[in-house]
């Protein structure tokens, strides 16, 4: 099976997950009524560090807690010991193999504290460190590039963001409908595919994202990166106004998601003023109409999906332009150079 293959696979690895996940979660959510945690701390690399972004952005809102990304390095190169006290500490690892990754987790379960693993392996050493487990259920993931792990890790956090308050009916109506989404998500391909082959020659990009959506934009850059062997940086679109806007140049292509919501009026402000410069080649993921007088391309997303469970819908258009991409290029998407499915970073 190849990437292709796995891409087209995230509905049901979706469904899949939201039905086998259920038990766990009334487990969890028990466990988290005893700690009441005041704040979380998520150790990730790869992927899974853009999944545990999106996670600052979901508990933050939906949850009012202030999540932090660990530094894992500050423990396994230097001997740190941050004090997790009144936290949850969080690992998210498709393989569960990271050493950086599990040592996090070691030292919560040292201190005392609640700890959880987001892993598509349940035996594994991050698995076996954490005090409970979300386990993927995504099945096996042979491409060395993620999609159905990322996917299924963004709706883990989606689930524990409901285990710490239970949510609302409506909440829980939108996370059984996100495999419909993500279905509709998958006939973005043919336009995905002429854009790739339009951009066969693209080198380097900017990527753009903002609030919930920025990593998408992470994870869309790094897509593109690892396959396609494009210079892709990821920005905040409201940091990128902050000074990187000067990069934007009539020769430089920019990636934006921009999907209806709080942030689309100043994202598209923003891709309205670039297009007056003619500063840059805009090809936007979106559900709206809003970026069409500026946008040179335009992927479009399933209208109405809800905001904090887009993410695992908005990245597939990406997925499959990076897929194609690739492909435009010559090089083979399930082969790319240089990078293997598991990195055991110390």
């Amino acid at each position: 099976m190849g990437l292709i293959d796995e891409i087209h696979e995230q509905p049901d690895s979706a469904r899949r997950l939201i039905d086998r996940a259920r038990p766990t979660m009334t487990r969890i959510s028990g466990t988290l009524r005893r700690h009441r945690p005041a704040f979380v701390v998520i150790a990730a690399r790869g992927s899974s560090d853009h999944a545990a972004v999106y996670a600052q952005y979901l508990l933050g809102v939906r949850n009012s807690l202030p999540v932090a990304l660990a530094t894992p390095s500050a423990i396994t190169l230097y001997g740190g010991r941050p004090r997790f006290a009144g936290g949850l500490v969080v690992g998210i690892s498709q393989s569960g193999q990271s050493p950086d990754i599990v040592a996090v987790i070691e030292e919560g379960r040292r201190q005392g504290v609640a700890t959880l693993a987001i892993t598509n392996e349940p035996d594994s050493p991050l698995a076996r460190a954490a005090g409970d487990v979300i386990e993927l259920h995504a099945g096996v993931e042979s491409a060395t590039a993620a999609s159905k792990t990322y996917t299924t890790e963004l709706l883990a956090v989606a689930l524990l963001s409901l285990a710490l308050d239970e949510g609302s009916a409506v909440e829980r109506q939108a996370l059984s409908r996100v495999a419909g989404w993500m279905e509709a998500a998958l006939t973005a391909a043919p336009a995905a595919e002429a854009a790739a082959h339009e951009l066969a020659g693209l080198a380097r990009c900017i990527v753009l994202g903002r609030g919930y959506e920025y990593p998408t934009a992470r994870e869309w850059a790094l897509k593109l990166t690892e396959l396609a062997h494009v210079f892709a940086l990821p920005f905040s679109a409201a940091d990128f106004e902050h000074g990187p806007a000067a990069l934007a140049e009539p020769d430089l292509d920019v990636l934006v998601i921009a999907p209806a919501g709080p942030p689309l009026d100043a994202q598209a402000a923003l891709l309205a003023r670039l297009a007056e410069r003619h500063a840059a080649r805009l090809t936007v993921i979106s559900d709206t109409s809003a970026p069409l007088p500026v946008a040179a391309r335009l992927l479009s997303l399933p209208p109405a999906v809800a905001g904090w469970l887009r993410p695992a819908v908005s990245i597939i258009p990406g997925q499959l332009f990076a897929y194609h991409l690739t492909r435009a290029k010559g090089l083979d998407p399930d082969t790319p150079r240089t990078i293997s499915k598991v990195t055991q970073t110390r």
